[in-house]
């Protein structure tokens, strides 16, 4: 277990080099939406090792534009880490000298797992725009048939952030007796309606554009690049705070003098054309698409009279709540309206809201104080392991 208080060499925290696995299923899957996948394949990555109980698993669900690379590198080459590197590695909170850590891409995805861009094996051709619509409690239950073959009877903790939070809160209702703590980071009970508008423009933007082709656009020599470009800007736009954008642009001009006409003159206009453009290149629109309507769609409650104390009242294991001030697209209201179920459903809950101006993607971040909550939750877990 790790020290907080004791300094540890950069060298010591890094992972390294990591493979992607993946696993093959032929059981078929009945989704929500009342179609059925015949077979699929889900892909993932480990860090850490398993100890002989079994008993140090923990499941980490990725949000929107996520996959399974959340820590380490895939070759001495790579310039960049998985995206949940700062919190994923020896002496980090979900540190590997204690846990072993699944992270999955989930179903629909574009980083391997069966999706738009795989056969279908009906048409011999990509599933495209006929890839069916995937929900978290699909995601839930593909998530649940890889422990069965990776012999995890119970998750210590399932983790996640945004989507992945709420996939956390998702498998703490759907399979009770299968995870001891679950961690909801930034997350919402239900999706609100601005956020669905936010979706839905993002949505049209790829629609729109003339080379989608109807989400048949695999069979051209193009894709619905300037859509999938306007997307992601909208999105980015919508995970950092003012304040973040302020501190970090301000109202600089590229050129240090106006132009006068239409062109990028502004540094966040170049930053956001920059990640629009490089998402583009590494995510799949028929994707985008999908993941957004599975946020629309997160609703635990629907189930149980609209009442999500009723859903949460299922649950077993104890929760850790984390949200950060300065997140507009899932406030800290949001996460409170999850923490009062809880309370009002006699379960056991920790929650914390940290100070920062970063926005909704603080929690991808090495933040001192969420780092420091973070790791001391995960601490007492493995205390609990330990004993």
């Amino acid at each position: 277990m790790s020290d907080p208080k004791k300094p540890v060499a950069p060298s010591e925290q890094e992972i390294g080099v990591v493979v992607p696995q993946a696993q093959h299923f032929d059981t078929p899957l009945l989704l929500q939406c009342g179609k059925t996948l015949p077979e699929y394949e889900i892909v993932y990555e480990t860090y850490g090792t398993l100890n002989p109980e079994k008993s140090n698993a923990v499941l980490i669900c990725h949000a929107l534009s996520g996959h399974h690379h959340a820590a380490g590198y895939h070759s001495v080459d790579d310039k960049r880490p998985g995206w949940w590197n700062a919190c994923i590695g020896p002496n980090k909170p979900l540190d590997t000298n204690t846990f072993f850590i699944v992270s999955i891409n989930n179903l629909g995805g574009c980083h391997g797992s069966t999706g738009p861009k795989s056969l279908n094996p009906e048409t011999q051709k990509a599933y495209g725009p006929d890839f069916p619509i995937v929900t978290s409690k699909d995601w839930v239950e593909s998530q649940a048939r890889l422990a069965d073959l990776l012999e995890i009877k119970q998750w210590a903790a399932v983790v996640g952030g945004s989507l992945g939070g709420m996939q956390a809160l998702q498998w703490a209702i759907d399979y009770p007796e299968r995870l001891r703590h679950s961690v909801v980071i930034a997350a919402a009970p239900i999706l609100s309606a601005q956020n669905i508008a936010f979706n839905e423009i993002a949505r049209k933007a790829i629609l729109s554009d003339p080379e989608f082709h109807g989400g048949h656009y695999y069979e051209t020599d193009s894709f619905p690049k300037t859509g999938l470009i306007l997307a992601r800007m909208l999105g980015h736009i919508t995970y950092l705070s003012d304040e973040a954008m302020r501190e970090k642009f301000g109202r600089e001009l590229r050129a240090g003098e106006l132009k006068f006409d239409y062109d990028i003159e502004f540094q966040v206009e170049s930053y956001l054309n920059y990640q629009g453009e490089e998402f583009s290149k590494n995510f799949d629109a028929n994707t985008y698409l999908l993941m957004t309507r599975a946020l629309d769609y997160f609703d635990p409650a629907a189930e149980y009279n609209n009442d999500l104390t009723q859903a949460l009242s299922r649950a077993k294991c104890r929760f850790m709540v984390m949200s950060f001030t300065t997140d507009w697209r899932f406030s800290p209201e949001r996460s409170q309206e999850i923490v009062d179920a809880l309370i009002e459903a006699d379960k056991e809950v920790s929650y914390a809201e940290i100070d920062c101006p970063q926005g909704h993607d603080s929690f991808l971040l090495d933040i001192p104080r969420y780092t420091a909550l973070f790791t001391a939750y995960m601490d007492g877990i493995a205390q609990e392991i330990n004993q």
